[in-house]
């Protein structure tokens, strides 16, 4: 995965001298994981994210890009009563994680007009682990229960409306959320993410 990224990136320096854009960026992102263990259960929640790309070609094209994102999963882990009864007690908090997702995409212009664009892209990503917190201090998870960073495939859309550009995009994890350790190996839970950011375009277009 590591050469794929190494090798779009160095495909994104040889088709510069076509066009290049800069496209900074702000919005919004969901992140849950997948595979919840018995007794656990997972929502996404609304986090956020700012950070810019860029796009080395005309129709097709390289989009290497780096976006720092805060996202917000909604965690609810339901336990055997303390007291010893037969119930059992439900606890809610929010686990809050801050990443910087590093990526490069391939992309081709389905639609492609002075005024109107429509971008299909797919690539590999990375997202190197931050910070981990719990809103409430309900959960016994912190940084050192995850992996410090995560492979992902994204894959998304984009529409270029004169200098305004806006992209859906889905982040699919390849790798394991937790770390291998005797307490948390049964955990086979992966990264899912949506997220939606608006920006603006920077740079020459042959249009």
């Amino acid at each position: 995965m590591k050469k794929t990224l190494i090798a779009l990136t160095l495909l994104s320096s040889m088709t510069a001298a076509a066009q290049f854009q800069l496209n900074p960026q702000a919005g919004l992102n969901f992140q849950s994981l997948t595979q919840a263990p018995d007794g656990i259960n997972y929502k996404a929640e609304l986090g956020w994210q700012l950070g810019l790309d860029a796009r080395f070609g005309d129709k097709l094209f390289i989009q290497p890009g780096a976006f720092l994102g805060r996202s917000v999963t909604a965690i609810t882990q339901t336990v055997a009563s303390p007291d010893g009864s037969s119930g059992s007690v439900q606890y809610e908090d929010d686990l809050i994680r801050t990443n910087l997702k590093l990526r490069t995409m391939l992309g081709y212009r389905v639609v492609d007009t002075y005024q109107f664009d429509i971008r299909l892209m797919l690539g590999p990503s990375y997202d190197v682990l931050m910070s981990v917190n719990d809103r409430n201090d309900k959960l016994n998870w912190n940084k050192g229960d995850f992996n410090s960073g995560s492979w992902n495939i994204d894959a998304g859309v984009g529409f270029d409306m004169g200098i305004f550009t806006l992209s859906p995009m889905a982040s699919f994890g390849l790798s394991r959320a937790f770390k291998d350790n005797p307490t948390l190996n049964h955990i086979n839970s992966k990264y899912m993410s949506y997220g939606l950011t608006i920006g603006i375009n920077i740079g020459n277009d042959d249009e």
